[in-house]
């Protein structure tokens, strides 16, 4: 069966019918129509802004297939999962797939059967570019482009095996997205690609859902003690703890789990199966939270996560800001605290002295020193945040522990009735009136995943959940009316949710 037979004509149609939103965010509508256009387009859209949207409407539309270049293996499948379960036909190429897999996942592409092939950089050889090339796809998307420029924050060298393919590919129009890039990275990535005249388009980067808050180390304070209260006043949420070190890692996630703490480790010299079992364990709400390096992260979908913190500070203004973007990815309030030093700055000094290149070293340390004086300054941190970014905004006048005047001991994103009187934040999260109708979906939405063998996030997000619980749909109307449930997900999980609501209502 062709899977473009019947296909979608209206980008509008296939966000409230597929996704079950009702408006597009900012920017994501100009990037869809720049590609159905056929242009190159690239799009710096920070985390939690609905970049995934801006290639998978399209790919409801688009003749052939849409093949996305993604750098994390490890959450491909959780990705295509989500896909499938919102009614696409979607599938993965990457080196976990046996010979024969991937053999019939080609020939049902060729057959025009799939509308979105999800494929790893580093499994880009020359045979299967000219595999993917036979196939016709009609938009090649190259995700955290910003791996692909030297002067990126996270540079892959597999990344530039990327050159060539636009041509290759028949000409088709490129779409390169990322979450940081400065204009240096920005032009490298035009470069790379051969990208022709591309489409542009910069959303904001503050995002007010994040409370951020920086304290220096030290000073009386007893840092894992400060970690430890924390994740405790998190409790029944999960989130992440960024150390400098992998022995830093184990240390922390040793003590954190003396003291009652599920907390797992994560780190490049665990064994391949040990960071797949921890990542799915987060990725599944089993654990509370995880204890990792900079290895952790990149391409995380998990939408509910509610705290992230920096036992060390990180190497830039850039990795700061896309590691806290993990957080609040559903729009709700989270909590990002960074822990800070000048040791953390000489640690970095010793990191880079295996960088064979004094320019590109001289740079590094340049970043690592702006951010040391942005978490000093006395400037509203997301004021600061988004000034590196080129952009322009108010104070927070909330969202930040410059403008609330306070510290971490009076603000948690669990705390709300602190949060429901900030003027910025007090419309992101709205109240769970019903804690127990909230705690009954929970469970059931994890039965479900469990039994399906994804996250949880996978079925509904958070934010799904409590649009449920404060309309308390009857029907299937009003479920359908609840944003993030589209007509698939109505029909595979709708009338377990509506008995649950029917049966607290009567309960």
């Amino acid at each position: 069966m062709d899977a473009r037979a019947g296909r979608y004509t209206d980008p509008d149609a296939v966000l409230r019918g597929v996704f079950g939103y009702h408006e597009f965010r900012p920017g994501q509508r100009k990037i869809i129509d720049a590609v159905l256009a056929g242009r190159d387009c690239i799009g710096l859209m920070p985390t939690g802004a609905g970049k995934s949207l801006t290639f998978q409407v399209p790919a409801k539309i688009l003749p052939g297939p849409v093949v996305v270049l993604s750098p994390l293996i490890s959450l491909m499948k959780d990705q295509v999962d989500a896909l499938i379960r919102t009614g696409f036909r979607a599938t993965v190429l990457n080196s976990t797939i046996d010979w024969d897999e991937r053999r019939a996942r080609l020939e049902a592409l060729q057959r025009n059967e799939l509308e979105l092939v999800y494929v790893a950089p580093e499994a880009l050889n020359d045979g299967l570019r000219s595999q993917l090339a036979a196939c016709r796809p009609a938009l090649l998307v190259v995700d955290e482009a910003h791996c692909i420029s030297h002067w990126g924050h996270d540079f892959r060298p597999a990344y530039r095996q990327l050159q060539g393919l636009k041509t290759q590919f028949g000409d088709i129009p490129i779409l390169a997205l990322t979450a940081t890039a400065t204009r240096r990275v920005v032009g490298d990535i035009i470069r790379q690609l051969g990208m022709r005249k591309p489409e542009g388009f910069k959303g904001s980067f503050f995002r007010p859902n994040l409370i951020l808050t920086a304290l220096r180390k030290g000073e009386g304070r007893t840092n894992r003690e400060d970690l430890l209260g924390m994740i405790r006043r998190h409790a029944g949420e999960t989130g992440i703890v960024y150390c400098i070190s992998r022995k830093s890692v184990e240390d922390l996630a040793r003590w954190l789990r003396g003291r009652g703490v599920k907390a797992l480790p994560y780190h490049a010299r665990l064994t391949d199966q040990e960071r797949t079992d921890n990542q799915n364990a987060f990725a599944r709400d089993e654990c509370d939270v995880i204890i990792a390096t900079i290895a952790f992260g990149m391409g995380i979908d998990k939408s509910n996560v509610r705290f992230v913190i920096h036992r060390d500070m990180p190497r830039s203004i850039e990795s700061w800001y896309q590691e806290i973007g993990r957080a609040g990815r559903d729009g709700l309030l989270s909590e990002c605290v960074v822990m800070y030093s000048w040791a953390d700055v000489m640690a970095y000094d010793r990191f880079n002295e295996a960088v064979p290149d004094p320019e590109l070293r001289a740079e590094m340390r340049t970043k690592t020193v702006a951010l040391l004086d942005l978490l000093q300054s006395a400037r509203c941190r997301h004021q600061a945040l988004v000034a590196y970014f080129d952009e322009h905004i108010d104070e927070c006048g909330g969202s930040c522990d410059r403008c609330r005047g306070g510290t971490i001991r009076n603000v948690t994103a669990g705390e709300a009735t602190a949060v429901s009187r900030w003027p910025t934040t007090s419309a992101l999260q709205p109240e769970v009136v019903d804690l127990e109708l909230f705690d009954r979906l929970r469970r059931l939405r994890k039965q479900i995943a469990d039994r399906e063998g994804v996250p949880a996030y996978v079925v509904f997000s958070d934010a799904t959940l409590r649009q449920m619980v404060a309309r308390k749909p009857r029907r299937r109307s009003d479920l359908l009316s609840v944003t993030g449930v589209g007509k698939v997900k109505l029909e595979r999980y709708g009338s377990y949710f509506l008995d649950a609501i029917r049966a607290h209502g009567t309960g």
